[in-house]
This record gives structure tokens, sequence and C-alpha cells, in this order.
């Protein structure tokens, strides 16, 4: 069920990262009234096509404003999406969710929602929308909700509004119980175009073109059988 919107738009920040799940967040928070501010990083990822993937989708979902943000997570490595590890293919699903993979960033989402929390202190907001998922996810730590709860607590704690004006945060995660397939439907529903989105760990380079997503990865793999449950046909291309 859609959220009432609010009687007169706020401001929120909404993490963005170019792939399905924060593009229909996006969408998610304009539907429920908030003026969408969405947030961006630059953090040394190997594949900087999910970027351009951001900017279509806060362009075309009618972003009050798109920022990027630089915070090099590559320098602490770890990662095989910021260092020269091997990406994990060709994974069943069960397998896909159990224990943390290569592609997990360490303080990832800790980093991009401190980030978040200063914006929108700046923009006088206390909601920040993130697309985290505990049902099609690949095992990180933080995308749960016992994450999202301590952060909320933090931020309190943290800042000028919580500690000194007694305003409280709100993280806002509403695809965190849907499945993948739930997802796609949804995006249906509020009218995001997928075909903008970026998923892939390990796209293939197509000289003129959008990179391909190589189908193989455990991003790709849980994409595609999201769309197959959903009985629709992925619009982005394949290698």
């Amino acid at each position: 069920m859609t959220p009432s919107p609010l009687s007169s738009p706020r401001p929120a920040v909404c993490l963005l990262s170019g792939g399905m799940d924060s593009a229909v967040v996006l969408a998610e928070a304009k539907a429920m009234g908030f003026e969408a501010h969405a947030l961006s990083f630059r953090y040394g990822q190997r594949h900087s096509c999910e970027l351009d993937a951001a900017a279509r989708v806060a362009e075309t979902l009618g972003a009050r404003d798109h920022r990027t943000v630089a915070v090099d997570l590559s320098a602490l490595g770890g990662s095989s999406l910021t260092d020269d590890i091997v990406v994990p293919k060709d994974r069943d699903h069960d397998e896909i969710g159990q224990g943390v993979p290569s592609t997990y960033v360490p303080a990832r989402n800790t980093v991009f929602l401190s980030v978040a929390l200063g914006w929108a202190e700046v923009l006088g907001a206390t909601d920040l929308f993130v697309g985290v998922n505990a049902v099609d996810y690949s095992g990180y730590p933080d995308c749960r909700p016992e994450f999202l709860a301590a952060f909320e607590a933090l931020a309190t704690l943290a800042t000028a509004a919580g500690a000194e004006e007694g305003h409280r945060f709100k993280v806002h995660a509403p695809l965190m119980e849907l499945s993948k397939a739930g997802i796609v439907h949804r995006a249906a529903e509020l009218g995001v175009d997928l075909g903008q989105t970026h998923t892939c760990y390990d796209p293939v380079e197509a000289p003129g073109a959008r990179p391909l997503a190589c189908g193989r990865c455990d991003a790709c793999q849980l994409r595609l059988a999201g769309f197959a449950e959903a009985g629709e046909a992925d619009p982005i291309p394949y290698a």
C-alpha cells in the first residue's frame, strides 16, 4: 500500500547508487511527499558506470538535487568492488545467501549514511532513505534492520539537531522486506524505468555504448531471478 503523501514537502536525503533498488527507493520517497535530494558516491569503485546510471535516474525521477561525493574506499581495499579481487560468479541462490562475499565493501553503508546525515543536517532534514534489503541480498551485515536501528540511535547522539534540538532521525528502508520480484512490481507501480539502472558487479565494456551486465555475478543473478519471478523481461543489456 502506498503511504499517504505528506501535507507539505519536506527534504529527505536518498542514497542513490544507480541500481534498481535505490531507484525505487527514490521514487518511494517522492511518492510519500518528500522533496528528494539524491546522494551518490565515487568511492573508488572499479566501475563508475553506476554513477552514470544514478545521474539518469535522478534526472528521470525528478530529484530536487543530485550530488556525487568522493570518498575513496579503494585506499583501504578489501573488496572485489574496489580492489584487485575476483568477483564471485555463477553461484546458486542458496550459496549467494551464505556468508559475507568478497563484494562486501567494509563500512560502506556506515560511511554513506554518515555523509547523508551530514547533508540532512545542512538541509534541515531528519529523514534518510536507503535501498537495503534483507530478503534477496548477498549477506552484507550493513543491510540488516539491526544496523539501521543502531544508526538511527547514533544519528541522534552525533548531531547538533539531535543532541541540542531534540530531533530524531529516521532511516527509511521501504524495500527491506520485499523480494526482488516484489521490487520489480513496485517499480512498475511507481513508474520507475528500470532500463535506466545498473546492477552488475563486473560489467563488460562495450565501445560506444553502455557497458553490458555480465549476467553471472551475484547482483545480476538476483536481479534476473527477480524479473523472471515477476514475469517481466529485464530491459538492460547483458553480455
